[in-house]
């Protein structure tokens, strides 16, 4: 049962003492951190899972191995100690900043972007400070992505006993998190603002935002993009939260794996209400829901995982990565193209086109063609391409409801 818990597995610890960047032409992800964690005095371990009084900030360089050494979607961690940037994630820089500094080292970030974006991302259960900021790391470098990188960091003790712990301190981050949202909203050289949150990051994600609309009226309109990826959240909060939001509210992209194991826990210990990144977007009321505040939905159930829980597929997979980063620095919602985001899943994942790249391209496009309008008109001919495999034929199923007209998630536009 324990296992079943939403969090990340075992790997080194206190592997953030900067090294020497002893591999130049490794790629190297600058972020900027903001956490309400209480700062370690355990050298490579930077910043603890208990609460501190007030947020702490910091700016982290992390070296990235070359790609014939790790896989997209990979976290490489080290074997030993010191970090070797050659072959390992590695820190190379972690400086404390002061909030006066955080704010100077954002608006110099913001400027060298093509667009003016911040991407912001809050991880989940069970995460110590170096899981999140290594898993940060490979979704920046991996996406593609050239917002500017925020981690916000909440107090996780990094145990799978710590459940409620880590829960309550999603709760005590809540201001801290609103607090950088308004800064954004208000610092006119941010643009636009893109939010992925993973897990139980997506109840403290959420519950800003809620707050933050509550207290000013709306959201602002640059706040663009919010991704829920696995999300640890009751499915009535949701919709509460929704509505608090009101009529201007970002778009909301939801990633679901009904076989996600960590959430099926999850709704045990919740009284068996269902978990929002568990659901079917396909049955009621869910359906008629997601229609209503026009929230996308990417159903990950098919793709399978190096996680065995499941839990971690947004960004196990270097396609969904690659294609999240490439809509937020095109600074476009993940629907708004002339060639739709299915399409460019099944590119993707096709490869040399070969009869098995293709049918699971069909199957992860399949749940984006159900709302993409481009996909969807694309779509006929990527599964007549394919016709007589084992997966076209659900597939082509998807494609002839839309086209008769019947009234389905699958076709709205």
């Amino acid at each position: 049962m324990l296992a079943a818990l939403p969090g990340c597995g075992g790997h080194p610890k206190d592997v953030l003492t900067p090294v020497a960047d002893t591999s130049p032409g490794s790629p190297k992800v600058d972020m900027l951190i903001a956490t309400t964690r209480t700062r370690s005095t355990v050298p490579g371990e930077m910043f603890n899972g208990e609460r501190a009084l007030a947020p702490a900030f910091a700016d982290m360089t992390i070296s990235i191995p070359p790609s014939k050494v790790r896989k997209e979607g990979q976290v490489a961690w080290p074997k030993r100690l010191p970090s070797n940037p050659a072959t390992d994630f590695a820190t190379v820089k972690a400086d404390d900043l002061d909030v006066d500094e955080a704010k100077r080292w954002l608006s110099a970030t913001v400027r060298k972007t093509p667009d003016g974006s911040v991407l912001v991302f809050i991880h989940g259960f069970n995460n110590r400070f170096e899981d999140a900021v290594y898993r940060f790391a490979q979704i920046v470098h991996d996406s593609g992505v050239r917002s500017a990188p925020v981690l916000v960091t909440w107090p996780s003790r990094g145990s799978l006993l710590a459940y409620g712990y880590d829960r309550e301190s999603t709760n005590y981050t809540r201001n801290a998190l609103e607090t950088l949202f308004q800064y954004l909203a208000k610092d006119p050289e941010v643009k636009e603002v893109s939010i992925l949150a993973h897990s139980m990051g997506n109840w403290l994600a959420l519950e800003s935002l809620r707050q933050m609309a509550i207290r000013n009226g709306r959201l602002p309109k640059k706040f663009k993009n919010v991704m829920l990826a696995a999300p640890d959240v009751d499915v009535d909060v949701f919709s509460q939260q929704i509505a608090d939001m009101g009529k201007q509210h970002p778009q909301f992209t939801l990633f679901v794996s009904r076989d996600d194991k960590a959430l099926a826990f999850s709704r045990r210990v919740w009284g068996d209400v269902s978990r929002l990144g568990a659901i079917d977007p396909e049955q009621a009321p869910y359906k008629k829901e997601l229609e209503d505040n026009k929230i996308m939905v990417v159903d990950l159930t098919r793709i399978k995982s190096g996680d065995s829980m499941n839990h971690g597929k947004f960004a196990e997979s270097p396609q969904i990565v690659q294609l999240i980063g490439q809509r937020i620095s095109e600074g476009q919602t993940l629907t708004d193209s002339r060639v739709g985001l299915g399409d460019q899943i099944l590119v993707a994942t096709t490869g040399a086109a070969t009869a098995a790249g293709n049918v699971a391209g069909l199957v992860l496009a399949a749940p984006v063609a159900v709302i993409d309008q481009h996909t969807r008109d694309n779509y006929a001919s990527h599964v007549s391409s394919v016709a007589g495999t084992s997966g076209a034929q659900p597939a082509a199923a998807t494609v002839k409801r839309c086209e008769e007209g019947r009234p389905t998630l699958s076709c709205k536009r």
